[in-house]
């Protein structure tokens, strides 16, 4: 998977140098989380809600604390400061306190709402289910809103002030890089793609089908399994990209998939996956447990006071690894 994954990130990254630093990580996070979303819904097919829900979690955790930290620490190793788009990172954390809101409303009312009768069990999982479907609805709404504001109506935020960062804070850097670097054709670019994305749709089924017989011979938790194993295994595509484009000097695009990529999997992947299930006839509502939501809650916290200025240095970086190294710690005593 992870080879497949890196593939995928290969030709996302030489298709971005067609297409621009915006439209780029959008390309990156997109087919980047195509593993992520085929590995989910193999494992719906196989009725393992709890274990996709928690990779979900995972995914998030792991873009927007391990491999944002991860590329602020390469970064920092070989620049004392980058530099990048407050208004890029800002709507980012602003779109996944929406979806963390999203995602806190169905659990706290599935927790809230009377199960003392037998009968009222069955009315209140139909409750949730609806209201996970209308707010899956309102959350993907949301997210094709965000791509109009960042490619449309408010493009010159995102452009403007990455060039501006390439040329003062790399000093040609970036451009050297381009320049010296074997591009990759869009037609090849695409082609590796598509066969990377087939070799994923395969061997999902594998690593699915191993899960379980894998978390019983070593004593993991299935919240562990899914938030730290699949959550990384399952977007390594977009840690290996992010992390080598940071450390080549180009923070503004490792930062549009790290943060990019925790945002999309919360406002378009969640949907996909509610949208998936009622094809499949097996509901995904979206009821998580507390000890995932607080954790996605505290991650986002903190990923706005790292980025709100604009800069970042290593020990930044340094801070955010450990944070999510906390959590992964938490969910490995969950059993």
């Amino acid at each position: 998977m992870i080879p497949l994954a890196k593939l995928i990130g290969d030709s996302t990254e030489h298709l971005s140098l067609h297409y621009g630093t915006t439209l780029g990580s959008l390309l990156n996070v997109t087919f980047g989380n195509a593993a992520e979303i085929i590995i989910a819904i193999v494992a719906i097919n196989a009725g393992l809600i709890d274990l996709v829900k928690a990779s979900i979690t995972g995914a998030i955790l792991g873009n927007i604390l391990l491999i944002f930290g991860l590329s602020i620490l390469a970064g920092g190793f070989r620049y004392k400061e980058q530099f990048f788009s407050q208004e890029n990172v800002g709507i980012q954390s602003s779109m996944l306190f929406l979806a963390i809101i999203g995602l806190a409303i169905p659990t706290i009312l599935a927790i809230t709402l009377n199960v003392d009768e037998a009968n009222a069990v069955v009315e209140n999982q139909l409750i949730v289910q609806t209201l996970s479907d209308i707010l899956a609805l309102l959350l993907l709404i949301v997210y094709i809103a965000a791509m109009i504001f960042t490619f449309f109506t408010h493009k010159h935020l995102f452009t403007t002030q990455s060039h501006s960062n390439a040329k003062k804070d790399q000093k040609g850097e970036i451009k050297k890089e381009v320049d010296s670097s074997m591009t990759w054709s869009k037609k090849k670019s695409f082609l590796f793609l598509g066969i990377s994305m087939a070799g994923v749709i395969i061997v999902s089924e594998i690593l699915v089908g191993s899960v379980e017989v894998t978390a019983k011979q070593f004593g993991f938790g299935e919240l562990f399994v899914g938030a730290i194993i699949i959550g990384i295994v399952g977007n390594a595509a977009e840690h290996s990209s992010a992390i080598v484009l940071a450390r080549k000097g180009n923070i503004e695009l490792s930062i549009g998939i790290a943060a990019g990529s925790g945002t999309q999997i919360a406002l378009f992947v969640v949907p996909i996956l509610v949208i998936a299930g009622v094809i499949m006839n097996q509901p995904f509502s979206l009821v998580f447990t507390l000890f995932e939501l607080v954790t996605i809650f505290l991650a986002a916290i903190i990923l706005n006071l790292i980025a709100r200025d604009g800069k970042s240095n290593w020990f930044e970086g340094l801070i955010l690894v450990f944070v999510y190294v906390i959590i992964a710690i938490g969910f490995f005593f969950i059993k």
